[in-house]
């Protein structure tokens, strides 16, 4: 069974654990006995039943009333799956919320339709991670809306707000939906509610599926293979993965940045020779010559037009925390030093607006140049995500998210 990976974004308290509880109960994904487990701590704890006690998993985290880390929740619906990767709201778990987020397929905003909650800075600052991660479609659910009478304005004043959010950070209106529901009481979550009469759209799970069947078409260009080592001591066979485009046994390929032409005399994929491979496939290429350099941070294509090599690139960068030492980035399998960094503009994540600034205050973005300690194959994100976002260390520890402009 094909499994969609949705991340859930959102602030702490608008309702991300209690949707998937609800979802797993309408959909019959959750065992009657794990509700009555949940049910049972909910009395422990002298409180009404709440639907997100199904998915914690730590006593600390109802005590609390937050999530930890990243939780994954799958889900059946009308013979599909999908996987919920609930990542924290919490900004000092953003780390945590980058990796969820980053194998999802699309991403899932929650909003709280609360006057006292609503859009904060905190709901844009995931909207503008999940955009630099490369999802670029994004469902909004306009939750709690059972707190404000199920009111149609309410509705439609957060839609034209979060949609000018995102058209200022460059996200395609065409790949935005807004679905109105309330997650504690199971409305219009996999069947039309009657409470909301006025919204003529698809229910939550069905707006989902369709979507994720756009989200996975994919578009196969020039052949582009991530080396991730040898799988030999005589250096004549190396592993890796194919993120664009196809090959077969006998073509040769360009190694950048070293810009070695080997021949492919062997194809294997999931431990069988073959004869062809693409996109999405792990392939160990066993080659015409021996390879004299590390393997990690090699690039294989068959024409070098397909990405290029160098030791600067410009970039978004976010970060999460203050500069604390020098900076590096990881990318390619490589940790590689920056030996100048160059901030031209910073980017306020809450209002989307620009400024000339030499820093970037954390949890903010900024446009920078960076020069590197030594050359790498890259890509623009825009065009091959895979080799066109970095993680930025400072002081060896994680700072923030890069993706490549130019």
């Amino acid at each position: 069974m094909i499994v969609n990976r949705i991340t859930l974004l959102g602030n702490k308290d608008h309702g991300k654990s209690t949707l998937i509880g609800s979802l797993l109960m309408e959909t019959g994904s959750v065992s009657e006995q794990r509700i009555r487990e949940a049910k049972k701590t909910s009395r422990k704890l002298g409180r009404q039943f709440e639907p997100g006690y199904i998915l914690d998993s730590f006593e600390e985290e109802r005590i609390n009333e937050m999530t930890i880390d990243t939780t994954r929740a799958q889900v059946k619906y009308r013979n599909t799956g999908f996987e919920f990767i609930d990542v924290p709201g919490h900004e000092e778990l953003m780390k945590n919320m980058l990796s969820g987020a980053s194998y999802a397929d699309f991403a899932l905003l929650l909003i709280s339709a609360k006057p006292e909650e609503g859009i904060t800075s905190q709901t844009k600052r995931h909207i503008f991670v999940a955009k630099m991660l490369g999802i670029k479609k994004l469902v909004v659910a306009v939750n709690k809306l059972d707190a404000v009478n199920y009111n149609m304005e309410r509705f439609e004043e957060i839609r034209k707000d979060v949609g000018s959010y995102l058209d200022k950070i460059g996200f395609k209106n065409i790949n935005i939906n807004f679905v109105p529901i309330s997650a504690y009481n199971a409305e219009n979550l996999v069947r039309h509610s009657d409470k909301i009469r006025w919204y003529k759209g698809k229910s939550l799970m069905d707006m989902l599926a369709e979507v994720s069947k756009s989200a996975k078409k994919d578009i196969d260009g020039e052949l582009i293979i991530q080396i991730q080592g040898f799988f030999d001591e005589g250096r004549k066979s190396v592993f890796g993965k194919i993120i664009s485009g196809s090959m077969k046994k006998g073509d040769r390929i360009i190694l950048l940045p070293a810009g070695k032409a080997v021949k492919v005399l062997r194809l294997f994929t999931s431990g069988r020779e073959t004869g062809s491979a693409r996109r999405g496939n792990a392939v160990t290429l066993e080659l015409d010559k021996k390879i004299g350099i590390d393997a990690r941070g090699l690039v294989g294509v068959k024409k070098k037009s397909a990405c290029r090599s160098g030791s600067s690139i410009r970039a978004i960068l976010l970060m999460t925390k203050k500069m604390g030492g020098r900076p590096s980035i990881k990318m390619n399998g490589l940790e590689i030093e920056c030996r100048k960094m160059n901030v031209e503009r910073s980017i306020d994540v809450a209002t989307g607006e620009s400024v000339v600034s030499g820093s970037i205050k954390p949890l903010n973005a900024g446009m920078v140049e960076l020069k590197l300690s030594r050359e790498i194959a890259m890509d623009t994100f825009e065009r091959t995500p895979e080799i066109g976002r970095f993680v930025f260390y400072t002081g060896r520890k994680f700072s923030g998210i890069g993706i490549i402009t130019e």
